[in-house]
């Protein structure tokens, strides 16, 4: 079929690892909205479920060996910030996924194609899709690439103080500085707690947990580093938001 050999798909399909005439291939790239207007056509939502479960182990695994001395509280942080449809969808717009996808003709039509939300999904079904056709050191594979920016970003950080690193960056690209803010504390004496919170103008790019207030930030700051904001900046660029 001609959309098979596409060369957006062609490429697509190199890029990770993947054959671009592979059925699971087509159908991560199937939207519902195609799948309903051709009944023999599977859509990509079943792969996507997969897939959101592999990219979480895959990232899980990939981040507990490249930070072995960040405790679980900043793993689960770095994850929930490297595992969101933000940087999901920026890594599709850059790689062509949108061009590839099959969409129904309304679908289409209303701007669907470039959809935060319809571009993460589709990733994560072509990650299924990676794992089911060639294993998971495949897939484990392609989610480090997926991720491989911002990752770094967070190895850097690792021999600087993710303060002064944020506020580096917000500076060269002519933002303001980030402000921190105490949100609570608790805990007894002897194990006290802090939640701090950081902001830019108006928007939250990160929330940290420490033993003390500078902990706290410092946690807010390695969070903020990995944000699809963030992140960006060091791409040249700032991430749509999703349209309601």
């Amino acid at each position: 079929m001609a959309e098979t050999t596409a060369p957006n798909r062609i490429e697509l399909a190199a890029r990770i690892g993947l054959s671009p005439d592979a059925p699971l291939f087509e159908q991560a790239l199937t939207h519902p909205s195609y799948a309903n207007e051709r009944r023999d056509a599977p859509d990509n939502q079943r792969l996507e479920f997969l897939g959101d479960a592999v990219l979480g182990f895959c990232v899980s695994d990939l981040i507990y060996g490249r930070f072995p001395d960040a405790d679980e509280g900043t793993l689960t942080r770095l994850r929930a910030q490297l595992v969101n449809a933000e940087s999901l969808a920026q890594w599709a717009r850059v790689h062509g996924v949108a061009d590839a996808l099959r969409l129904g003709r309304g679908a289409g039509a209303s701007g669907l194609r470039d959809s935060t939300n319809v571009l993460a999904d589709a990733v994560e079904a072509l990650i299924a899709a990676c794992f089911l056709e060639a294993g998971l050191d495949s897939a484990r594979k392609v989610c480090a690439q997926i991720l491989e920016v911002r990752l770094e970003a967070f190895a850097q950080v690792g021999a600087r103080d993710p303060k002064s690193e944020l506020q580096e960056r917000l500076q060269a690209h002519g933002d303001p500085p980030p402000a921190y803010e105490l949100l609570e504390s608790g805990g007894p004496a002897h194990e006290r707690w802090f939640r701090v919170q950081v902001r830019v103008g108006n928007e939250l790019i990160g929330e940290g947990v420490g033993r003390s207030k500078r902990a706290a930030e410092r946690a807010a700051a390695e969070v903020a580093l990995a944000s699809p904001l963030i992140a960006a900046l060091q791409l040249g660029a700032v991430p749509a938001k999703e349209s309601a």
